[in-house]
C-alpha cells in the first residue's frame, strides 16, 4: 500500500486533534505542526482541517493568515523572524536589519532559491527590554549587533551544510 503525503498530512491531522479535541481549540496546535512538518499551509491541508474539526475553511484561513507562526505561505527550513516594534526601532533594528539582508541574500518576506532561509518581520516578540530581537526558528536572540547577525547566519548556514555547528551566543541580561 503506497502511503502518499495527503495520507500522512491526515494523520497528523488526527494526532493532534486526538491530543488536543477535535474543535476550535485545536486549531492552532494543528496549523504549528502542519506549517512545522511540511513548511507551509496549502489550500488542501486548510479545507482537511476544517473538515477534521468540523468547521468552516475561512476560520481557518482567518486563523492561519493572522498569527505569524501558521502564515500558510511556504518558507525556507530556517526562518528568521526580526521583531519591528518601536522599542526594537529606538534599540537599533534597521542596521540589524540590513545586515540580515545582505548576509541572507533577501529580503523581508522572501525565501532564498534552495528553499534554506527565509526572512520575515514579527510583530511582537515580547522582547521589548532587550531590542532588537529576533527568532530564528524556535531560538531567540536579543541585544542584536550586525556582528552577532553576521555569526548567527554563519552558524545557521555552516549546519545547512551539514558541518559542526557553535551556536552564537544567545544574549539575554
Amino acid at each position: 500500500m503506497l502511503i502518499t503525503e495527503r495520507d500522512r498530512l491526515r494523520e497528523d491531522v488526527m494526532a493532534v486533534a486526538q491530543l488536543t479535541g477535535f474543535n476550535r481549540a485545536s486549531l492552532i496546535p494543528i496549523l504549528r505542526e502542519v506549517k512545522e512538518k511540511y513548511r507551509g499551509v496549502d489550500s488542501y491541508a486548510m479545507q482537511l482541517i476544517a473538515d477534521v474539526l468540523g468547521i468552516h475553511p475561512v476560520e481557518v484561513y482567518a486563523v492561519a493568515t493572522f498569527y505569524a507562526y501558521t502564515q500558510p505561505e511556504a518558507e525556507g527550513r530556517f526562518v528568521f523572524r526580526l521583531c519591528r516594534t518601536l522599542s526594537c526601532d529606538l534599540a537599533s533594528k534597521d542596521i540589524v536589519a540590513r545586515q540580515l539582508q545582505k548576509d541572507l541574500g533577501i529580503g523581508f518576506g522572501e525565501a532564498t532559491e534552495d528553499g534554506v532561509f527565509s526572512l520575515e518581520w514579527a510583530n511582537c516578540m515580547g522582547m521589548c527590554d532587550q531590542g532588537p530581537a529576533m527568532l530564528v526558528n524556535e531560538t531567540v536572540y536579543s541585544r542584536l549587533t550586525p556582528e552577532m547577525v553576521h555569526e548567527i547566519v554563519d552558524d545557521y548556514r555552516s549546519h545547512k551544510e551539514g558541518r559542526a555547528t557553535k551556536r552564537a551566543p544567545e544574549r539575554t541580561a
